[in-house]
């Protein structure tokens, strides 16, 4: 079964209980998400973004992953 926005989000906002976040994409493959979050204050865009990837549990690991492309963007709330 192939994965969708909103397994995407469950699995983001496990990690991220308060951020605000967003996921588009409905064709089983390629997705964009926003993120922002307070816990990302004082960190660069790439520790972000794989503290992101990190939630996902392994879903775009290898060409065997259920997500294949995830356009990521991460941010601390204005």
């Amino acid at each position: 079964m192939p994965i969708t926005a909103h397994d995407i989000e469950t699995m983001i906002r496990e990690s991220f209980p308060d951020a605000r976040v967003t996921v588009e994409g409905d064709d089983g493959a390629h997705f964009a998400a926003e993120v922002v979050d307070e816990s990302f204050r004082g960190l660069n865009r790439v520790q972000q973004q794989r503290a992101v990837y990190a939630a996902l549990k392994g879903k775009m690991d290898g060409p065997a992953g259920e997500l294949h492309a995830l356009a990521l963007t991460t941010r601390v709330p204005e």
